[in-house]
């Protein structure tokens, strides 16, 4: 009896979801269409919001990297560009990554989500509408959600690299063309039935080259241009470091960032609706977390050798550094194999930040070193785990990417600041933009007089 009273719960929880189904499913075998809709739909709509929660640490990384008098400047650059990022991509930005078959996310005759005027401009060029949703797979909305939160993440990244010095109207515009068209331009290459993808056989499963380097090659451009911060490189070539507000928030920022990698990487999946599917997600995210693992790892002790003592920021991106080194494969590693490759993330944070200070490219966050070169180390590692991958398969569209991405980042960045000026006046950046852009400070009751 005692052993039955055990027993009973467990049994009652496992017939529980073939109660729950319009048809019933055999654990192993083919699930009804509406179990397999509801699961993919479902999958689609938790990654989504744990991707839009990357927002808030991105946003609060950004915070407690900025000296004080800057913080409120990113907590409006990030959560302005994050609405800007779901306006463009509802207007163009879907429809341009999806262009064969997938231009209706709605069912209406307006367009759905496309809206009357996308529906027109299509219409125009000849692009026909099939104006039905897949329900054998998953819901549009859920989909154009979670390929949203992707768009916007690659906004995020160009941030934090130009803090301190860019003025926030020219970095809105730029933001608008970046999630409007550079991004889903070059991701409808992969993503979208390209000629990467087509071509190329190219393999980047949730984004380390189609999202993360492309942040990378944009903020890149930005800083190239824009240059960097009053008394951040000496004539004679010193390096003065020039610390964070608080470091707090900067690892609360991180550890937000790991946790919304988890809906990054296992939403990637794009299905739900198995006993495999589900179990995939399930070494998805173990090998994600092991990732991050090893890149903050690494780079614990890597700084410990170097120089002699632990550099907490370095830490946090190497962590994060790893989280981008397994987003181009998280599936097919062993988690030891992925526990390495997050390792290599946090050793090229390590040497990339010292590099990029000798060449003068100030990188406010180091997100060129995490998103930029751990990218495209993320997507060439896919050789060692995944047969499907060739090494000409995975160089030449990282090369195309970044010719294109850097190129049409560089012309913008190069109009914005022929026509209207993209850098804050010296007496600006110093007074800090939170009061010369905002006329208010994140910390007012730290502040003088």
């Amino acid at each position: 009896m005692t052993l039955l009273k055990t027993l009973a719960p467990a049994a009652a929880i496992v017939a529980l979801p073939t109660l729950g189904l319009a048809q019933d499913a055999v654990p192993g075998t083919d699930a009804s269409t509406d179990s397999i809709f509801i699961f993919n739909s479902l999958l689609f709509l938790i990654g989504g919001f744990l991707v839009m929660w990357m927002a808030a640490g991105f946003a609060m990384l950004e915070a407690g990297l900025v000296r004080s008098k800057n913080v409120a400047m990113q907590l409006t650059k990030n959560i302005s560009l994050f609405a800007i990022a779901a306006v463009m991509y509802y207007l163009i930005g879907y429809n341009l990554m999806y262009p064969l078959g997938n231009w209706s996310i709605g069912t209406d005759d307006t367009g759905g989500y496309l809206g009357a005027f996308g529906v027109a401009v299509l219409e125009a060029v000849g692009v026909a509408r099939d104006g039905a949703d897949d329900y054998g797979y998953a819901s549009t909305g859920s989909d154009f959600y979670f390929q949203l939160m992707f768009c916007a993440t690659t906004a995020s990244i160009v941030s934090g690299t130009l803090a301190e010095r860019i003025k926030l109207w020219p970095f809105l515009i730029f933001t608008v063309v970046l999630t409007g068209l550079i991004y889903p331009i070059q991701a409808s290459w992969k993503w979208g039935g390209g000629f990467l993808d087509s071509q190329y056989g190219f393999l980047d499963f949730a984004g380390s080259t189609v999202v993360h380097s492309v942040g990378g090659w944009a903020a890149l451009a930005g800083a190239l241009i824009l240059g960097p911060r009053i008394g951040k490189y000496g004539k004679d070539g010193r390096v003065t470091p020039i610390m964070g507000s608080n470091l707090p928030l900067a690892t609360l920022g991180t550890f937000i960032l790991w946790l919304g990698w988890f809906g990054f990487n296992g939403g990637s999946q794009l299905a739900m609706g198995t006993v495999g599917d589900v179990a995939d997600v399930s070494r998805i995210f173990a090998n994600t977390n092991t990732a991050a693992a090893g890149g903050a790892i690494a780079a614990l002790i890597l700084t410990q050798v170097l120089y002699k003592k632990v550099d907490l920021t370095m830490v946090l991106n190497g962590a994060l550094a790893g989280l981008v080194s397994i987003t181009a494969e998280p599936l097919t590693p062993t988690l030891g194999a992925a526990t390495l490759i997050g390792a290599v993330g946090g050793v090229i944070v390590v040497f990339a930040v010292p590099f990029l200070d000798k060449l003068k490219i100030d990188d406010v966050v180091g997100a060129i070193p995490v998103h930029l070169f751990a990218g495209i180390w993320g997507t060439m590692a896919v050789l060692l785990t995944n047969a499907d991958a060739t090494f000409m398969g995975q160089l030449i569209p990282i090369i195309i990417v970044a010719v294109f991405v850097f190129v049409t980042s560089g012309v913008i960045w190069f109009i914005l600041k022929a026509t209207m000026g993209i850098r804050v006046s010296q007496e600006e950046e110093i007074t800090g933009l939170d009061m010369a852009e905002l006329g208010m400070e994140a910390y007012p009751e730290f502040s003088k007089g």
